[in-house]
């Protein structure tokens, strides 16, 4: 189907808004009515960019107050809406949206409104317009999609027809199964938007909380399907109102917003993009850094060893149990500090999984490779980190491997670590709910239910992705936090058996535990029985612990290298979380630490 997205989704100007529509491969936009008003350009030359950018202009928008007013407030509605329609026809836009009147003057009148909407119908037809109204979830008297479609249905004018919003249907809890009963030639427009699942004021949701379909807790995928029964055939269109995509620059926001509908018509079958490959496991953790020693004197602290080298490149594979770390020191590498730059996922269909993110819009990253080097498909996520797709390292097929020379040499105390539990990735404060969909998409990963901690210096929101056998886990979070460490950092996990003896071990080999409040400990030894001795220990090594009802979780932090930290967890089987519970006194002894230390 056509795909179209409403000018008040993006940010920038009117040109700068058609332009990013165009590169993401949208088919048409709806022309915000603010955004024309606030334009440079006259309607003409805007008709002429849109057709220039093979963009059709599918709706003009909003029309408000209209309908079941006093007729001397309606005449001047109409005398308004001529003015609009002269617009729309030098815009060459055919299509305009009313909305149900939230005026103190509209009166409780079916019939009133039915009669007016007709008038101007009337006056529409002649400028070639259609009119297609539409239920706000806060209209005064109208304000639910079947009752606007009744009103619609009275009129029985054939230039007027019904708009469906995802946002006004959802948001009330309507059940869009009457959609079905809609005649699909009058259904006019379809406006598509999710919303995280809030308890406050509709009008305030609707203005600064709706999202891309995928990034809230809305079914829009099942509502489309009552809709597309109907025979409907216009443009499958976003209209986004959210105070973060203002603010974000335009053109990966509108990448953004096209995938999401990529993933809709996956979803009720009107597209087969390759299917989702799901990653077993993580192959590698690639650190870049200016600076080596410290890196590797961590690494050598927790056990391990550098086994290997790149070839013909300055990266060295670091090793212990399963949990790999590759440490680069190339070139023009960035210079504000260690970070986590790459992940190498193991994948059963490597090639597979390239085209499928590449069909999800994914960019895919170009590699300085030697014939000699393994072919390894690469693409960006949204925050930047390179996601490499690895197939399986056999001694037949040898992968990712081949591409390094053994350097052995004699191996550090191994502190039991066996492999990456999970990742930890802070995403740029606007690229939050995209990352959580590009990673369920693009990656087939699950989606958790999000998490807000308190950091001392504003808010952290956390959401992780996993895939079911918990193989893969990836932490997406972002907070207003200042500086690299807390929540700005990010960190690898590394699964253990026994994390008091592995933290003994990381301490006795020089390596610098994170230090826990005593605070905390007191307040634990209230919400937890403890074998004698069993808190003093945690105590004296700063472990943490939670614990829910699949089992209990401990786990401890190596101070902040750059923007990099490490975690040592002992997980119970049947525990599927990551100490959310302790993470403000995580947070909080960063904060101190780099206070007093400066890492």
């Amino acid at each position: 189907m056509r795909t179209s997205i409403a000018t008040v989704s993006l940010s920038g100007s009117l040109t700068e808004k058609l332009t990013a529509a165009s590169r993401a491969g949208f088919d048409g936009v709806e022309i915000f009515e603010n955004d024309l008003l606030a334009s440079p350009l006259p309607p003409e030359e805007i008709r002429t960019r849109c057709a220039d950018l093979g963009l059709a202009i599918e709706l003009y928008q909003p029309m408000r107050d209209i309908e079941a007013v006093p007729e001397g407030e309606f005449a001047r509605n109409l005398r308004r809406a001529r003015h609009k329609f002269e617009v729309m026809r030098r815009l060459g836009a055919d299509t305009v949206l009313v909305c149900s009147s939230v005026s103190p003057l509209a009166e409780d009148d079916d019939a009133l409104a039915a009669a007016q909407l007709s008038q101007l119908a009337d006056l529409a037809q002649e400028f070639g317009v259609r009119v297609a109204y539409e239920a706000l979830a806060w209209g005064r008297h109208v304000s639910t999609y079947d009752h606007a479609w009744r009103i619609v249905e009275a009129a029985g004018h054939p230039a007027l027809g019904t708009c469906l919003d995802s946002f006004h249907i959802l948001s009330r809890g309507s059940d869009p199964k009457g959609i079905a009963d809609i005649p699909g030639e009058k259904i006019f427009f379809l406006q598509l938007a999710d919303a995280p699942l809030l308890a406050m004021d509709v009008l305030q949701w609707s203005r600064h909380y709706r999202c891309f379909p995928g990034q809230g807790g809305f079914d829009v995928a099942g509502l489309v399907r009552h809709v597309l029964s109907t025979g409907y055939d216009g443009p499958l269109s976003l209209e986004i109102f959210n105070d973060v995509f203002r603010q974000a620059e335009a053109g990966p926001t509108a990448v953004d917003a096209q995938r999401s509908l990529l993933v809709l018509q996956e979803a009720v079958g009107l597209s087969e993009p390759p299917a989702p490959v799901v990653p077993t496991g993580i192959a590698f953790a690639e650190l870049v850094t200016p600076d080596a020693e410290p890196v590797t004197a961590l690494l050598t602290a927790l056990g391990f060893t550098r086994t290997a080298r790149h070839r013909g490149k300055p990266v060295d594979l670091w090793q212990q149990g399963e949990a790999r770390i590759l440490v680069n020191t190339g070139p023009a590498l960035r210079r504000d500090g260690t970070a986590l730059a790459a992940i190498g996922l193991e994948s059963p269909d490597p090639e597979g999984a390239a085209r499928r993110a590449e069909a999800l819009l994914a960019p895919v990253l170009p590699r300085r490779r030697t014939p000699e080097d393994a072919q390894l498909d690469a693409v960006a996520a949204p925050d930047g980190t390179e996601l490499f797709f690895c197939a399986p390292d056999t001694p037949e097929h040898p992968g990712w491997r081949a591409d390094f020379a053994d350097t052995p040499g004699q191996l550090p105390t191994a502190t039991g670590v066996h492999r990456i539990d999970h990742l930890a990735l802070t995403q740029p404060w606007h690229h939050f709910d995209e990352a959580t969909l590009f990673h369920r998409s693009v990656l087939g990963l699950q989606a958790q239910e999000s998490v807000d901690v308190a950091d001392p210096y504003g808010l952290l929101r956390s959401r992780a992705v996993t895939t079911p056998d918990g193989s893969v886990r990836i932490a997406l979070s972002v907070g207003a936090a200042p500086g690299e460490d807390g929540a700005h950092a990010q960190h690898i996990a590394l699964a253990t058996d026994d994390v008091v003896a592995a933290a003994r071990r990381f301490r006795d080999s020089g390596g610098r535990l994170l230090r826990i409040p005593a605070n905390y400990y007191d307040d634990l030894a209230a919400r937890f029985d403890f074998a004698e001795g069993e808190l003093e220990t945690y105590r004296d090594l700063g472990v943490l612990y939670d614990r829910d009802a699949g089992g209990a979780f401990r786990h401890c932090y190596t101070r902040t290298v750059g923007r990099v930290f490490f975690e040592l967890v002992q997980r119970e089987p049947g525990y599927r979380g990551y100490g959310a519970q302790n993470a403000p006194v995580r947070l909080a002894a960063q904060h101190t630490a780099k206070r007093l230390t400066g890492g």
